[in-house]
């Protein structure tokens, strides 16, 4: 079989037997063969036997950082291979994890010192809020088994995460009824450089402490992702916000938990996005750029007070132990990562980036049918005024060689931080003659 009928081949029997990410079985969006990758480019088949480079503009979904082959993150894996690949964490330890635990607490806020390892990003959002639930039973509050968030939020798509996500505007409305019901303040005003004295921030803290006031007796804890809002909408809020939430918290005796999964390791420009704002969280999920995309892992970590209340609770345990928790090659990786990231000037990088996006994305703001061009970090977004055609953007954004996965109406990239000024450059006139085709 030559290549073009090996390609055909293999892309029917995934329409047979696969279900993508929110996707139809039965009327699929179109699939591409990735058939390499290296660096930050994406070998494609290109349908006519041959194949196609695009800049991966998406990190793979925010988490290849450091690009793909890197021969660092490589080398830590076939190390760890060949030491061994799994082994449970009942009863058993191993370095990686305790290495990797100690790195962990010594690059998070000073009150973080106990980590429990989790399989993905949403399982930790699942961990974060069984401990705080956990924390108010100890503390004698039983009737507090509610989560404070905001509206606009996204942390993740198994059941305690989908609860918490925007019940009205999110990807879950098709299971309202059966999530938990959970307590929505209003989203914050737009706009990272709103100070604390702005109108429209002052009318927001003031409805939220309202919806905390009502309902304090009932919640648990306040949930957030800090500075940008994520899969929810790319929508980055101002510091002052995340001072209000802390002050909330610390008011009514709700826990703070933080989910800085997509945020995390310098994605807005700081270590973590806590850091703009200068709030410590009771509890912090991390996941995503942790391995460096490479294999799948997250974190949650606590405060010693969080830590021993709940070890001293009802149960005397933390209550969760997934199979795969602190997995050897995925911690092992992981510190590999953590080590490439923080061994060069990469708030540098991040910053030549977002100037690169700003300057890059810029001309999108006068096309036809844009509503808003926005930069916070390595993330630029050009919001339309209407839904994105995906097949046909992501088509007219690849021909110019960038793989971009558009959503509701956002045309976004999170590149990875090795992309060179060139890779950039590419990124922003790709989408942006994209986006003029497509008027």
């Amino acid at each position: 079989m030559n290549e073009l009928g090996r390609t055909e081949d293999l892309l029917g029997r995934d329409t047979e037997l696969l279900w993508h990410p929110y996707s139809s079985l039965t009327a699929p969006s179109p699939t591409r063969l990735v058939t390499g990758a290296d660096g930050v480019r994406l070998q494609l088949a290109d349908g006519a036997g041959g194949t196609v480079e695009a800049i991966d503009a998406m990190a793979s979904w925010w988490c290849m950082i450091h690009g793909y082959r890197n021969p660092v993150l490589d080398q830590a894996l076939k190390d760890q291979v060949d030491r061994f690949s799994h082994v449970m964490f009942g009863g058993l330890t191993h370095e990686p994890a305790v290495r990797l635990a100690e790195r962990l607490v010594d690059l998070t806020p000073d009150p973080l010192r106990h980590v429990f390892f989790c399989d993905s990003g949403s399982v930790s959002v699942e961990v974060a809020m069984k401990l705080a639930l956990q924390y108010q039973v100890a503390r004698g509050r039983t009737g507090r088994t509610r989560m404070l968030t905001v509206r606009g939020g996204y942390h993740g798509d198994t059941f305690a995460p989908m609860s918490v996500c925007d019940p009205v505007n999110g990807m879950h409305s098709l299971f309202t009824g059966a999530l938990k019901e959970q307590v929505f303040g209003p989203q914050p005003p737009a706009g990272f450089d709103r100070a604390a004295d702005d109108p429209e921030l002052v009318a927001w803290a003031g409805e939220l402490r309202s919806v905390a006031a009502r309902s304090s007796d009932e919640i648990a804890a306040i949930i957030v992702e800090p500075i940008l809002q994520g899969a929810g909408g790319m929508y980055p809020y101002s510091p002052a916000c995340l001072r209000v939430l802390r002050e909330v918290a610390d008011e009514y005796g709700f826990l703070l938990i933080l989910d800085e999964i997509a945020t995390g390791f310098g994605r807005t420009g700081t270590l973590f996005a806590s850091e703009h704002a200068g709030v410590d969280p009771d509890i912090l999920c991390v996941g995503k750029a942790l391995t460096g995309g490479y294999l799948t892992l997250a974190a949650m970590l606590c405060t010693a007070e969080v830590a021993r209340t709940v070890s001293d609770g009802p149960g005397g345990a933390l209550m969760h132990g997934p199979t795969f928790m602190a997995n050897p090659l995925a911690c092992s990786v992981a510190l590999a990562s953590i080590d490439l990231l923080l061994g060069q000037d990469w708030q540098a990088e991040i910053d030549r980036i977002s100037t690169g996006l700003a300057t890059g994305l810029a001309p999108a703001a006068e096309l036809p049918g844009v509503k808003d061009v926005r930069v916070i970090g390595a993330v630029g977004v050009v919001q339309l005024a209407g839904p994105v055609d995906l097949p046909r953007m992501t088509d007219a954004v690849l021909r110019r060689g960038v793989w971009v996965r558009p959503f509701r109406d956002l045309v976004y990239t999170m590149p990875p931080y090795v992309c060179t000024d060139s890779d950039i450059a590419t990124i922003g006139t790709a989408i942006t003659e994209a986006i003029a085709e497509s008027n």
